[in-house]
C-alpha cells in the first residue's frame, strides 16, 4: 500500500527560482536589497494592479508596518476578524493596542459586516478610538468587501487587507490585497507561492511605502554615518528570497489553475457524502482556493477529528480550520462580537491536501481515506 506522506500545502518549484538567484550569487548581490528585490516588488504591483510595493521579511511585518504609519499605539483599538490565524491579530498587540474581534458570516466565512458595524457603534458609544479594521480573505476566498468598505468609510476607519491567503482571487474582477489603505501578503512555505519566507506591504500611496521603506531598514536617517531618529526593525526581503519570489511570479497564475483544480475534484468526488460541505463562492467572488476546506456535519455519526486522525494515520496531512483568537488563551480577554459562527467553523472544519504539486493519484488517495474513514466509523457507531 502506497504509505508516502501527502502533505497539506508544501512549496511549489518552478524551474526559473534558480535563474535569479544565480544571478544574485553571480553578481554578489546576496546581502539584503538588490535587484531582485525591485524586480519582486515590480512583479507584485503588476499582478495585482497597485502601484507601490515593499518586499518585507514576513507578511506579519507588513501588518506591524501597516499599524505603525496609521499611528496606532497604546489605548486605541484595532478592530480584526476572530476567525483567522494568529498573525492577523499579533501585531496589535505589538502596538500595545486593543484588539476588538468580530465574528464571521457564513458565506465567505469571513468577517461579518452586520456585526462589524454593531462593534464601532458599540465601540464610539464607550468612546473607544478605533484606528483601523483589519479584514481576512481566509483560504483564498474574497470578504464582502463592497459592504465592509461602505462600514469603514461611513465611520472614517482605515482599512487594512489581510491577504495573506488570497494572492491571486479576484472581487469582482478586482485582485485582493488592492482595497484596502494597505494591503498585505504571506509568502510563507506553504502559500501559494513561496520566498521561502517573505511578505509584501501594498499601498496606493507612495509616501507610506517610501516610510515602510525606511521603518523595515531600521530607520537609518540621511547621513554619512549611522544615525537613527526613530525605532526602526530589521524587516526587508533578501535579494536572494526575493529571486525566489520572481520565478514564482511566473508560475502564479498556474499554481491558481492547479489548486483551483483539487479543488474541484474533491468536490465532484465527494458529493455524493452529504455529511460534507463545501464553501462555495458567491456570485462576483473568485478564490484562489489556496487550501479546499470541508465542514462535516456531525448528525451523521462522524465529525472532524475522527476524519483527520484516520487520514493522519496513514500519513495524509490535514488541519483543522483556525481556532477563532477570541478563543485563544492570550486574546481571550479582549472585545467580542459574535454569533458562535466562526467556533462551529472550528468545531466541524477540516482542511485537506491542496499542494498545487499534487499527483491524480494523491488527490484520488485522499478521497478514498475520507470514504474508508467514513464506512468505519458509521461501522464502530453501529
Amino acid at each position: 500500500m502506497n504509505n508516502s506522506k501527502i502533505w497539506l500545502s508544501s512549496p511549489h518549484m518552478g524551474g526559473t527560482e534558480q535563474k535569479y538567484v544565480g544571478e544574485a550569487f553571480a553578481e554578489n548581490w546576496v546581502a539584503p536589497l538588490g535587484p531582485n528585490v525591485d524586480g519582486f516588488e515590480a512583479d507584485l504591483q503588476n499582478f495585482t494592479g497597485v502601484p507601490h510595493a515593499a518586499a518585507l521579511s514576513s507578511g506579519t511585518a507588513a501588518l506591524h508596518l501597516a499599524l505603525i504609519l496609521l499611528g496606532v499605539d497604546q489605548g486605541d483599538e484595532v478592530i480584526c476578524q476572530s476567525f483567522t490565524f494568529s498573525a492577523s491579530a499579533n501585531p496589535i498587540l505589538y502596538c500595545r493596542a486593543t484588539p476588538v474581534f468580530i465574528d464571521s458570516e457564513y458565506d465567505t466565512w469571513n468577517m461579518d459586516p452586520v456585526l462589524l458595524e454593531e462593534a464601532i457603534l458599540d465601540r464610539l458609544a464607550k468612546r473607544k478610538t478605533i484606528k483601523a479594521i483589519i479584514v481576512v480573505h481566509l483560504y483564498g476566498m474574497p470578504a464582502k468587501m463592497s459592504e465592509i468598505i461602505n462600514i469603514a468609510n461611513k465611520y472614517g476607519i482605515p482599512l487594512i487587507e489581510d491577504a495573506a491567503e488570497g494572492l491571486g482571487s479576484r472581487y469582482y474582477n478586482k485582485p485582493l490585497g488592492s482595497f484596502g489603505k494597505f494591503g498585505i501578503l504571506s509568502f510563507n512555505g506553504n502559500k501559494i507561492i513561496t520566498t521561502s519566507g517573505g511578505g509584501a506591504l501594498l499601498s496606493d500611496d507612495q509616501s507610506e511605502i517610501q516610510k515602510a521603506r525606511f521603518l523595515a531598514t531600521q530607520a537609518r536617517d540621511s547621513a554619512p554615518h549611522y544615525q537613527h531618529s526613530q525605532v526602526g526593525y530589521n524587516y526587508r526581503m533578501s535579494n536572494i528570497c526575493a529571486g525566489i519570489g520572481r520565478g514564482q511570479m511566473e508560475v502564479l497564475d498556474e499554481r491558481i489553475i492547479q489548486r483551483r483544480a483539487n479543488h474541484e475534484f474533491y468536490l465532484d468526488n465527494l458529493k455524493e457524502m452529504s455529511w460534507i460541505e463545501f464553501l462555495k463562492e458567491p456570485e462576483g467572488f473568485y478564490s484562489n482556493r489556496w487550501l479546499s476546506c470541508i465542514l462535516i456535519n456531525r448528525d451523521n455519526g462522524v465529525d472532524r477529528e475522527s476524519i483527520r486522525l484516520a487520514l493522519e494515520k496513514v500519513n495524509i496531512e490535514s488541519r483543522p480550520l483556525w481556532k477563532p483568537m477570541h478563543k485563544q488563551p492570550i486574546f481571550s480577554s479582549y472585545p467580542f462580537y459574535g454569533n458562535g459562527t466562526s467556533e462551529n467553523l472550528f468545531k466541524n472544519g477540516l482542511c485537506l491536501p491542496s499542494g498545487s504539486n499534487l499527483k491524480l493519484d494523491d488527490l484520488k488517495r485522499v478521497v478514498n481515506e475520507i470514504k474508508q474513514a467514513y464506512n468505519g466509523q458509521c461501522l464502530n457507531n453501529q
